[in-house]
């Protein structure tokens, strides 16, 4: 069972007394809400809508002055690393234009929780987790049109409007960064909302104590107070789910079906092979080194992309975004002030590429959507021209 009033919301869970603390991140009153609710309450647990990543941004500020891109690079974090700016990136144009701190309500959870001594519980899912679900969700196009969106975020600094501003008080922080991708792709909402709401009420139920309070953005809370009662299946919703077989077998299909063509077309006619494998080389580097140009690259990541997509494309577990990335930050290395300017390069759409950040990220995230390009049209060139020289 459970009680309600105004923005505090009690309920009842076995031996368990739950309340939850609807909060508007960019208000200005949740924070001190949270304060008060939790002196008066001294809870057991405080649970924050918050996974380690972004609890450890919000206290250790300036420890992002020190990532090491190559590290990025190679745990294949590089989707990450551009969320991250999207977040910060939307966060500023709040704070600027409407002179709030946002996430103030969490921070003020983390404090209060510590002057009162109760366990503090991170109760939101990996960020990393939820977007690689998102990722996983939607089909390559809608890969193409969500970078797209998110690279338009990055550098769209219109003004957030009244509506905005009373729509965000109603959701979280990531929720509302990516609302106009939730009208997009209506499918995010089971991975940014639904599946958190099952992963933070198990949190929450199962924390320390007989006392918990939980701080949330108030978007989660309708669905938590249902969930509290419902047995969640926790891995299910913490770890990716598994590429289907059709998925995995055209990923090797592709290559094996070049590889055959080409070593079929070379034993027929020697001249037809090399046609092919021009074509091969043609598209699959030209147009992942056209992306890392378009990148700005620097020439010899540009050389990389040339030379190593034609030969990364024939394996699925490799991308020639990595390696160009890698040059790139080798010969371009970011430095700290280049991430104590992101945010303010980020004001114009030449600030993206000026930034040695972005522009790494850029590099990878270009000349890999140009191998992929590159991959589809010269297998389709080889096969309607095998098909043609076998029937025609």
């Amino acid at each position: 069972m459970f009680l309600e009033c105004n923005n505090v919301h009690r309920l009842n869970y076995l031996d368990k007394e739950i309340i939850l603390i609807a909060t508007a991140h960019v208000s200005k009153n949740s924070a001190e809400e949270v304060r008060q609710v939790i002196e008066r309450e001294k809870p057991d647990s405080v649970c924050i809508e918050l996974d380690e990543g972004r609890y450890k941004s919000l206290k250790e500020k300036d420890k992002w002055k020190n990532t090491d891109i190559v590290k990025i690079i190679k745990e294949k974090k590089v989707g990450f690393m551009f969320t991250n700016i999207l977040l910060s990136n939307y966060q500023r144009k709040i704070a600027e234009q409407f002179n709030i701190s946002a996430g103030q309500e969490m921070i003020q959870g983390i404090e209060s929780s510590e002057e009162i001594g109760s366990n503090l519980v991170l109760a939101d899912r990996d960020i990393q987790i939820t977007f690689s679900r998102v990722w996983r969700g939607v089909s390559f196009w809608g890969k193409i049109k969500l970078m797209g969106s998110i690279l338009f975020s990055l550098i769209d600094d219109e003004d957030i409007s009244e509506e905005d501003l009373e729509k965000m008080k109603q959701e979280d922080m990531l929720n509302s960064a990516l609302s106009e991708l939730s009208d997009s792709f209506p499918g995010l909402k089971t991975y940014l909302v639904d599946e958190r709401d099952q992963y933070l009420a198990n949190k929450i139920k199962n924390s320390p104590g007989s006392k918990i309070i939980a701080v949330l953005g108030a978007a989660h809370v309708p669905g938590i107070k249902k969930e509290i009662f419902i047995e969640q299946n926790m891995e299910e919703i913490s770890t990716l789910p598994p590429k289907s077989l059709l998925s995995k077998s055209i990923g090797w299909l592709i290559p094996v079906i070049i590889i055959i063509l080409l070593l079929v077309s070379f034993s027929m006619d020697k001249l037809t092979g090399v046609t092919y494998l021009k074509s091969w080389l043609f598209w699959n580097g030209g147009l992942a080194a056209l992306g890392t140009i378009l990148a700005m690259g620097h020439p010899l990541s540009i050389l990389t992309s040339l030379l190593l997509a034609p030969i990364s494309s024939l394996n699925p577990l490799i991308a020639v975004g990595w390696f160009s990335g890698l040059v790139e930050a080798h010969f371009r290395k970011p430095k700290v002030e280049d991430f104590e300017k992101l945010s303010k390069d980020l004001y114009s759409f030449k600030g993206l590429w000026k930034n040695k950040v972005t522009r790494v990220l850029l590099v990878v995230v270009l000349a890999n959507l140009g191998s992929v390009i590159g991959t589809a049209i010269s297998t389709v060139d080889i096969f309607s021209s095998f098909i043609q020289m076998i029937f025609g």
